[in-house]
């Protein structure tokens, strides 16, 4: 079965074409979703200047590139523009959450191409997309997962029970993970996007945290619920350096101690869910996904606090926005049948998971 997948909910533009087993040779939980092709054209450099994504410029970026991407994408996966409507199964589009702009315009191509090739078509939250990041290749994913997705826009704790079987287990209040990454790096000067970068001065530090006279707060890690908030993280960070004269010659150390900080609330919270309900696997996704310390101190914890408990996290290319997670998404909803009348598609900026 070919899903063509379509990704506009911030500022990449991206399309992808997956491939799974057809729905009545396979009722497996975690069959093998090949990648066809997965083109993204990012927005990065333009947005850059600005510190922040502005959401018209984006807008106006997704109309120019949405049909290129596509049709990159179809090539890619060795099908003519000509053909598609014979050989593509279904298209699965983001809906939200997302910028208004951004969505409307992946939204109206899925409409338009859904009608044009009567093709049926599939409403993706763009959460659900990063969490079925996971589930891309050959994956064996035991039921219950304990989900941790954590990006510039949101950050959650699930708990998966089966597919379309996800319930919220916890949220930001305030700041997700990847916003206040952003703020922070605005803070020391270092550029955007703020996650890469602070990464990349933490591994210069040589002084560890405990040795480290930068001492920041970890928000909400002791308390019983799965919340999340990352603002007074980022105000507490402010005055650190208001109070030091000298943290222009100490960037590395910052970066290092406010890095540490948020993996810490992260993977805490992460293991506690996981062990509360009996998690089989633990699932980590989102573009908060690619910082390197994350991933490995997620994989340990895991290895080393939780019993024969699975850990998954998606390759990187599939971390960041893109279109193989939303047709992956959209495969496993197709095969539940759930499928939208084109014309009943509609924009939801705040939608929930």
């Amino acid at each position: 079965m070919l899903i063509l997948g379509i990704e506009t909910s911030c500022d990449e533009t991206a399309a992808s074409v997956v491939l799974g087993p057809d729905f009545l040779r396979s009722k497996k939980e975690s069959p093998n979703i090949t990648v066809l092709s997965n083109v993204v054209s990012s927005q990065i450099e333009i947005h850059k200047k600005y510190g922040g994504v502005v959401p018209e410029v984006a807008a106006r970026e997704h109309v120019l590139n949405i049909l290129p991407v596509i049709n990159e994408a179809l090539e890619k996966a060795g099908i003519k523009r000509e053909d598609a409507p014979k050989k593509i199964d279904a298209i699965a589009v983001t809906v939200g959450p997302g910028l208004v702009t951004s969505l409307i315009v992946g939204i109206e191509t899925a409409k338009t191409l859904s009608f044009v090739w009567n093709v049926p078509i599939i409403a993706v939250n763009h959460i659900e997309g990063h969490i079925y990041a996971d589930f891309i290749g050959k994956r064996n994913i035991g039921f219950p997962a304990v989900i941790m997705t954590v990006s510039g826009g949101h950050n959650l704790l699930a708990l998966m029970r089966g597919h379309q079987k996800i319930k919220v287990l916890g949220e930001t209040l305030d700041d997700a993970a990847g916003e206040a990454f952003d703020k922070v790096a605005q803070m020391l000067g270092i550029g955007y996007p703020g996650g890469p970068v602070i990464s990349v001065y933490a591994e210069k530090s040589k002084v560890q945290s405990l040795k480290s006279k930068i001492i920041l707060p970890r928000p909400m890690m002791n308390k019983k619920n799965y919340k999340f908030s990352f603002s007074g993280l980022k105000t507490a960070f402010l005055y650190q350096l208001k109070k030091d004269k000298h943290w222009k010659k100490r960037i590395p150390e910052y970066a290092h101690e406010f890095q540490q900080a948020v993996i810490d609330v992260l993977v805490g919270k992460t293991i506690r869910a996981a062990s509360e309900h009996k998690a089989k696997t633990v699932l980590l996704s989102g573009g908060v996904a690619a910082n390197k310390q994350l991933r490995l101190q997620m994989e340990r914890a895991v290895r080393e606090k939780l019993d024969k408990v699975k850990f998954q996290m998606p390759d990187m290319a599939y971390t960041t926005d893109n279109a193989a997670m939303v047709a992956t998404a959209g495969y496993f909803k197709a095969r539940a049948k759930k499928f939208t009348p084109w014309h009943k598609i509609k924009v939801d900026a705040n939608l929930e998971l």
